[in-house]
């Protein structure tokens, strides 16, 4: 194990020095191009055309954005959502309408390989519904083809709190500017008629037939319209007071409504069409945090769809807690960083949950009204490896975390992102539902994960909280051994953290479902000796493998670990896996999307993962082999661990 143990050393000490010396650790959180191509579109909406010309101040930056769009062209002409993946119909739509804003000829290379590959997938009708309410304000699409998005939505009791989170921060601002019915001129002689595809319908599709929830809400959007153009004007205008409100609230306390990119670039849209003037506070503010999500240095030019500091400190801090080998000192400030983020504010989820203490974590560094089920059961992962300068504050908070935790737990025994219950799966058939994220409903990857922060917290799995965790899991294990992963990519992910939450929770390693888990994880082995899944596993509902990387053989690795393999060839190909790629500095690369926003529709890469998952799983697995023999030899005679 000497050669396992050198790796674990050189990758903790290269983590460590990752370290800012405020305590935490932040990595890039990239995405696709369809970040700065949103950026394009709404620069052209705060400098609209003069004498209908675009000449934006901002030209230096749309220039920037035009050249980091361009190289991620893929050779079909088309753009896509996750690294190696096909050419997607709405991140080809929205690249081009900002290419071309931008100033690029009809006839440049680039547009006419793009266009064809638009017009392949469909044209602009197959776009989602976003798109087209983003292109429809520029009169670029038809009005009345798109979704209504109608701020009344306020005025219906609590029903906004049945949708995501995410959902809700995107959908108030959009209905502001939705409600207004702007329409943004654009540079003369500028259209996307060449994107409509001959022949193609215009309206919203509908599979499902007639007597469903996706034609009644077709019906309802086209009373929607009626309402928009005959309906009462004061009771629009008390819904818009409302969102307006509602959307105020949430700027205060964070980096801007939700902390993520599409909500903070309708809150400016929205500020602009209810007349706020450009050097209001509050349209300055809003500004700003959208502006502070680009990256413009030596890294590259592109927007991080937010900031992932906690996240990635948590992780961080817990892998290198476990492996025993990290300076006390680097873990303390690590800590004491991370308790200074604790929510101590009411927020969304107190809706449900009103008589509940407010604790957890949120993902970034400042979003007080979504604490999120994950992050708190991470950083309690971490907290519980690693000890700061006040222990009774940390412990105090601790206590705080859990019992919030706890109160988190939904009906079905599992634990979303968010919410509870945020479960009213109709929602997601309205016209404007097509993010593929109307819900935020249970998942067993979060709740594999606050199963293990519940019990490295103490919690006794006597609980009832934990039995019906346990429950949920068993019941939501696929029939081939593996569990969907919601956040991560995508059945390696849900699996292993499925599997870590069962054996702290007491499940024997004999159990049939984490026999069968075992087996499944060893069946996707790659001939490599690591592990690697493709996001194309969410569009096939079923595993689709791609090339070994870090961190998810790291995920298969601790999947394995914790269904009780610690010895067989498929643990130790993996571990020589992660030996053998380890860069000399004690790092890795990793070039796949690994991390899921919202599934079929928006990946992400964790630039962390591939340095913290490895750290964890070999030193999981030197104190699972602490007992065995420490070395085995392959044929050619090289030391396997």
């Amino acid at each position: 194990m000497t050669g396992c143990r050198e790796t674990t050393r050189r990758a903790v000490e290269f983590l460590s020095r990752l370290q800012h010396r405020d305590g935490y650790w932040w990595a890039d959180l990239t995405a696709d191009t369809t970040l700065e191509a949103d950026f394009i579109l709404l620069e052209l909406w705060r400098h609209a055309p003069v004498g209908g010309v675009w000449d934006p101040p901002t030209r230096p930056l749309i220039d920037k954005a035009v050249r980091s769009i361009l190289a991620r062209q893929l050779p079909d002409g088309g753009f896509n959502i996750y690294a190696h993946g096909p050419s997607e119909i709405s991140a080809s739509i929205k690249a081009y309408t900002a290419l071309k804003l931008a100033g690029l000829a009809y006839d440049d290379p680039h547009l006419s390989r793009l266009r064809e590959r638009i017009l392949a997938m469909g044209g602009l009708q197959a776009a989602n519904s976003y798109v087209k309410i983003n292109l429809s304000l520029f009169g670029l699409y038809p009005r009345e083809q798109t979704p209504s998005v109608p701020p009344e939505l306020m005025l219906i009791g609590k029903l906004i709190y049945e949708m995501s989170s995410w959902t809700r921060a995107i959908v108030i601002p959009l209905s502001i500017v939705h409600a207004m019915n702007p329409q943004r001129p654009v540079p003369d002689n500028f259209s996307l008629d060449e994107l409509f595809a001959p022949g193609m319908p215009l309206e919203f599709p509908n599979n499902e037939g007639f007597f469903s929830w996706r034609n009644f809400f077709l019906k309802g959007d086209k009373i929607l319209k009626l309402w928009e153009r005959f309906g009462s004007g004061a009771l629009r205008r008390k819904a818009i007071r409302s969102a307006e409100q509602w959307m105020l609230e949430r700027m205060r306390y964070s980096d801007g409504v939700g902390a993520i990119y599409p909500p903070m670039m309708y809150v400016i849209m929205a500020l602009d069409v209810l007349g706020y003037p450009k050097d209001h506070p509050d349209v300055q503010e809003a500004a700003q945090q959208f502006m502070n999500l680009l990256v413009d240095d030596e890294r590259g030019f592109f927007f991080q769809p937010c900031f992932s500091v906690v996240w990635d400190s948590a992780i961080v801090a817990y892998a290198l807690g476990e492996s025993g080998l990290a300076d006390p000192r680097t873990l303390s400030r690590g800590v004491d960083w991370l308790l200074t983020k604790e929510v101590r504010r009411k927020g969304d989820w107190s809706i449900k949950r009103p008589n509940v203490e407010p604790s957890g974590w949120y993902f970034e560094f400042a979003n007080e009204h979504y604490p999120d089920i994950d992050d708190t059961a991470q950083v309690l992962l971490a907290l519980a490896r690693a000890r700061g300068s006040d222990a009774a504050k940390q412990d105090a908070c601790m206590r705080r975390a859990v019992n919030w935790l706890l109160a988190m737990q939904s009906k079905d025994g599992g634990w979303a992102a968010f919410d509870v219950d945020n479960n009213w799966e109709f929602l997601s058939t309205v016209p404007f539902a097509d993010h593929n994220a109307m819900l935020d409903p249970t998942c067993p990857d979060i709740t594999g994960r606050v199963l293990e922060a519940l019990a490295v917290c103490g919690v006794p799995n006597s609980h009832a909280a934990v039995r019906r965790g346990v429950d949920y899991l068993i019941e939501s294990q696929e029939p081939d051994g593996s569990w969907y992963g919601r956040w991560g990519v995508d059945y390696i992910y849900g699996t292993f953290l499925a599997l870590r939450g069962l054996r702290d929770s007491g499940e024997s390693d004999r159990e049939a479902h984490i026999l069968r888990a075992g087996e499944w994880l060893r069946s996707i082995q790659n001939a490599d000796g690591g592990w690697g899944e493709s996001c194309a596993s969410y569009d096939n509902e079923i595993f689709t493998p791609a090339p070994s990387s870090p961190s998810q053989t790291a995920w298969a690795l601790l999947g394995l670990l914790a269904s009780g393999d610690t010895h067989s060839s498929s643990v130790l190909n993996g571990i020589d896996y992660l030996m053998e790629t380890q860069r000399p500095d004690g790092g890795w690369d990793e070039t796949l999307s690994t991390g899921t926003g919202f599934p079929k529709v928006f990946y992400l890469q964790y630039h962390y993962y591939r340095h913290s998952f490895p750290v964890l799983a070999l030193s999981t697995y030197l104190k699972a082999s602490s007992a065995r023999t420490p070395s085995r030899r392959v044929a050619n005679g090289a030391e396997r661990t």
